[in-house]
C-alpha cells in the first residue's frame, strides 16, 4: 500500500479522535456545572404587601453607607415590608466582595444571614482589599462572634453550592440591568439612589409605596 495514503489515512484518525475527545470533555464540562439558585434572605412582616429588594456588595463603599440609612428604615417598618438581599459582588475592582458574601451565606446556613450582613458592613475597613488578601480567617472569628458551628461554617463557605447561589443571585441582577452597587426596587421598581441618602428620604420611599399598596387593596 502507498506509503502516502497511509500517512494521509493516519493524519485523518488523529484529527477523527482529537474532534471526539473535545466533543466529550465539552459534554463532560457541560454535564458537571453546577446550577444555583437565587437565595431567599428576607426579614420583616410585610403587613402593608411591600418588598424592598437591595443587590448589594458587602467590599462597597456606597454600600456600606447606605447600609446604615437602610438598617434605620427596615427597623422602624419591619411590621410593614418586606426586605430582601441579594448578593452583587463586583469581583473586578473588589476581590475580597465574594469571600464576604460566602460568609454571610455560610452564616445563613445557620439562620444568621442579617447577623453576619450587619457585621460584615459594620467592620469593612478591616477586611476590605487594601487591608487584607485572604480575609477568611477574618470572616470566621466573626462566626465565632456569631457563635456559629464553625466547622459547619467553614464547610459552607467553601462549598461550591455557595458559590453558585451567589452567582445565581448576580445573575438576576445582571438581567434586570444592575450595573452598580446598591442598587434598589421597592415592588420591583427600581429606585433613584438620589432619594434614599437620608433616613427621611428613604422612608418617604417606602411610605409612598405602603401608601400606594394600601389604595389598591
Amino acid at each position: 500500500m502507498d506509503k502516502r495514503f497511509l500517512i494521509i489515512m493516519g493524519i485523518i484518525v488523529v484529527a477523527f479522535l482529537g474532534i471526539f475527545f473535545l466533543g466529550n470533555t465539552k459534554k463532560d464540562t457541560q454535564s458537571t456545572e453546577t446550577v444555583g439558585t437565587v437565595s431567599n434572605h428576607s426579614i420583616g412582616n410585610n403587613a402593608k404587601n411591600v418588598e424592598l429588594l437591595v443587590y448589594g456588595d458587602f467590599e462597597c463603599p456606597a454600600c456600606g453607607q447606605f447600609s446604615v440609612i437602610e438598617k434605620q428604615v427596615v427597623d422602624t417598618y419591619q411590621n410593614d415590608i418586606k426586605f430582601t438581599f441579594r448578593h452583587f459582588p463586583i469581583d473586578t475592582i473588589h476581590p475580597n466582595a465574594r469571600a464576604a458574601a460566602r460568609a454571610a451565606e455560610a452564616a445563613g446556613a445557620q439562620g444568621k444571614f442579617f447577623e453576619m450582613h450587619d457585621l460584615l458592613y459594620q467592620t469593612q475597613s478591616q477586611w476590605s482589599s487594601q487591608v487584607t488578601t485572604n480575609p477568611q480567617s477574618i470572616f470566621e472569628e466573626y462566626a465565632k462572634q456569631l457563635e456559629l458551628d464553625i466547622d459547619k461554617f467553614k464547610v459552607d463557605y467553601a462549598a461550591e453550592s455557595t458559590n453558585s447561589t451567589i452567582n445565581a443571585d448576580k445573575n438576576e441582577g445582571n438581567s434586570k440591568g444592575v450595573s452598580g452597587t446598591p442598587t434598589y426596587y421597592v415592588n420591583g421598581q427600581k429606585v433613584d439612589n438620589s432619594q434614599l441618602t437620608t433616613v427621611e428620604g428613604f422612608s418617604k420611599v417606602i411610605q409612598d409605596a405602603i401608601n400606594a399598596s394600601s389604595s389598591t387593596q
